[in-house]
């Protein structure tokens, strides 16, 4: 099981941890959303869940829960910059469809 951030998003993470002082670190996670059944959740995590699991890469904690980490597992987050705006990018290698406005995607897990 792994979730890896690339250097831009762990610097992007890191600012939004300081700004928020006493944050344990990111939280992702997914939500039935949007026309291809699923769509990415990345905030800052406040407290443990007790079905989490713990990654840590770099001095940064990265928390997902269980019914998430089947769908997530494997994934790489990246920061994309265009122009003044960013946004974080996932490369998940368990997306089997994604919708044409690329904010959800789809999996061979089946979830309620």
């Amino acid at each position: 099981m792994s979730i890896t951030l690339t250097p831009a998003a762990r610097q992007r993470v890191r600012t939004f941890l300081l700004a928020k002082g006493d944050a344990l670190g990111l939280r992702l996670g997914v939500k039935r959303s949007g026309c291809s059944g699923w769509s990415y959740v990345a905030e800052v995590a406040d407290s443990t869940r007790e079905d989490d699991t713990r990654f840590d890469e770099d001095g940064i904690s990265v928390f997902v829960d269980a019914q998430a980490l089947e769908l997530l597992d494997g994934t790489e987050v990246d920061l994309e910059r265009d122009g003044l705006n960013s946004r974080f990018v996932f490369r998940n290698p368990n997306v089997t469809a994604e919708c044409g406005c690329g904010t959800s995607f789809t999996t061979s897990a089946e979830h309620a």
